[in-house]
């Protein structure tokens, strides 16, 4: 570790934090239907919409009928990016003549881009026609990402209302986080990108004659060995900047390309690295002083945004100590001095990004259900790796994925009161409302269902040899973290993968495309109905043994109860996978 690498994640910590205020208010005011500085503009965009749709704006909305509109939008909009991508060798926009997508990749993509997961078991570029990607990709970039926010509203006023039946309307909601959110601030993130070297075109991929060229060895069609000599390159190109905006600022993760953010067409420079991790944290931490804009108590939103920091800090604090060290099988003072000078272990990773931004990507892009990577997850070290794993398995709610990120994090804050109020031997309370039975129990079952789905797939595919370890190319304890981080990635909405699982089989495209499912609808309906219960309150004031939601004890039991939650789940599999290679690799064997 250095003084400049933490300077840099000093700097990335910096701008999300002044950020965090401005954004929060503004969307406030935006979901309150105040007065902002783009409604000449949008407000008759928003009003032609409605005309459209035939969407009643003064109509809101029971959490069933919120939920039931999410859904129905939801699976329209992923049967829509399946016919897409069934049938893009007729459509237009194919320079390069792709072939429609097989039906079990299609199904697995189109649940992948509808679920805010953006999970890509295939080549982009060899896969995805221009169309494909921009009508049926990019689009639900937006949409997913919208949907997100619309929740975290919708469980906001279940907080802030008070002896109500509704929430809100969530085609409303989902416009105005469409139109006065997500767009501008991508409009602007897109020409940034540009003006760094990030592409955006229609163009017909470009052949390159190759300055040396290479003579490759392969098996004819008799089985003899041929000699072919390589003298061009193809070098895939297409509307990038536009994908990559809406990518990191709704934390798709999508990549344009097979090597996402690490391709320089992608994620070209430092500025562009830095950009980009920002953006994936922009909305998300926005998102907290939203909360306590709308609750009206803005402390409580700053204790949230503590207890998200502080996970953040211990996440990025132990990938960047672990990937900084040298490796115990490398052997000798000499060699371990120069790997020091190198800065530890740099195999997957990006010169021009190194160990630090290489880290800090890890950690922010599986903090925040992203998924977007600028290394090779798969090639950290073990304790390294496990970070991005644990971040998932947390639940994403260390700032986590536009609005679920949020909404996620104010169940463990009822669970945190509830445990509270066990403690003093009193009624549990949150800003002003009971904490019942029924609440608990929901968020018990939201807390249940994410386990449940990661520990069951993960099971069968481990003792399914012909299904599930058929795909993979590592042995031992890592090829363990393989799969699992798979099923955690997916069931977590996040998309990154431990890339030596060759996912791209019918048994993971299924699979894995119910775990996104299930992990994103299956986990909001509880969620709903908590905010759905909450709202029908009525707000009792302060007492003297009222537990503060304000203070840094309450950031400290927010903190604690996220961590033990996650321990008592999942330690049993973390050690059996990453402490354990960690173990044998200081023992001098590796996978």
């Amino acid at each position: 570790m250095t003084v400049n690498g933490w300077l840099q994640i000093a700097v990335f910590f910096a701008l999300v934090l002044l950020t965090t205020k401005p954004l929060g208010k503004y969307m406030a005011r935006v979901f309150e239907g105040r007065r902002t500085l783009l409604d000449p503009i949008l407000v008759p965009v928003e009003r032609l919409l409605y005309r459209m749709t035939g969407v009643q704006r003064e109509d809101e909305m029971r959490w069933t009928e919120y939920g039931g509109a999410m859904l129905l939008f939801s699976l329209a909009t992923m049967l829509l990016t399946y016919v897409i991508e069934r049938a893009q060798h007729i459509l237009p926009w194919n320079p390069q003549h792709l072939a429609g997508v097989t039906p079990a990749l299609a199904w697995n993509t189109a649940v992948s881009f509808t679920t805010n997961t953006n999970w890509q078991s295939y080549v982009p570029e060899q896969t995805m026609s221009y169309l494909t990607q921009m009508l049926g990709l990019a689009t639900h970039n937006f949409w997913s990402a919208a949907t997100g926010i619309a929740l975290a509203v919708a469980f906001i006023r279940g907080i802030a209302r008070r002896e109500m039946k509704t929430l809100g309307n969530f085609w409303v909601d989902l416009t105005r986080a469409t139109l006065w959110v997500l767009l501008p601030i991508s409009i602007v993130l897109a020409l940034v990108l540009v003006s760094q070297g990030v592409i955006q075109n229609l163009r017909p991929y470009a052949t390159a004659q190759i300055l040396q060229p290479q003579t490759q060895t392969t098996t004819g069609p008799d089985g003899k060995p041929a000699t072919a000599t390589i003298s061009t390159q193809t070098i895939a190109q297409g509307p990038a900047a536009s994908q990559e905006a809406i990518k990191m600022l709704g934390t798709n993760g999508g990549g344009f390309f097979n090597a996402n953010s690490a391709h320089p067409f992608e994620n070209p420079t430092p500025f562009s690295n830095l950009l980009e991790m920002f953006a994936i944290f922009l909305i998300p931490a926005g998102l907290t002083a939203t909360l306590g804009e709308m609750t009206g108590s803005p402390r409580h939103g700053w204790a949230v945004f503590a207890a998200m920091a502080l996970l953040w800090f211990a996440g990025v604090f132990t990938c960047y100590w672990a990937e900084s060290q040298p490796s115990p099988l490398v052997h000798g003072v000499e060699q371990r001095a120069s790997l020091n000078q190198a800065g530890g272990n740099m195999e997957g990773k990006e010169v021009r990004f190194g160990i630090a931004n290489s880290a800090l990507f890890a950690t922010v892009t599986t903090d925040a259900s992203c998924g977007a990577v600028n290394s090779a997850h798969d090639s950290f070290t073990p304790l390294g790796g496990m970070v991005p794993m644990v971040n998932i398995l947390l639940g994403e709610i260390v700032f986590g994925g536009v609005g679920a990120g949020l909404y996620g994090m104010l169940i463990f804050v009822i669970i945190s009161v509830f445990i509270a109020g066990l403690m003093v031997g009193r009624t549990p309370e949150y800003l002003g409302k009971k904490i019942e039975a029924y609440d608990v129990q929901l968020a018990m079952l939201y807390l249940l269902i994410f386990p449940l789905i990661i520990l069951c797939l993960s099971a069968i595919s481990v003792l399914s040899p012909g299904f599930g370890l058929s795909a993979l190319t590592n042995q031992g304890p890592h090829g363990l973290s393989e799969i699992f981080y798979a099923y955690t990635s997916a069931t977590g909405n996040n998309g990154s993968a431990f890339a030596g699982l060759s996912a791209n089989t019918r048994w993971y495209n299924i699979t894995l495309g119910i775990a996104m499912f299930f992990g994103r609808f299956l986990m909001i309906v509880p969620m709903l109905a908590v905010a759905g219960n909450l709202v029908t309150k009525r707000r009792a004031p302060a007492s003297v043994g009222t537990f503060p939601v304000t203070t840094p004890l309450f950031t400290a039991l927010l903190t604690s109860v996220i961590l033990i939650v996650g321990a008592l789940t999942f330690v049993p599999a973390l050690s059996l996978g990453p402490v354990l290679e960690h173990l044998m690799m200081h023992a001098g064997q590796v996978f």
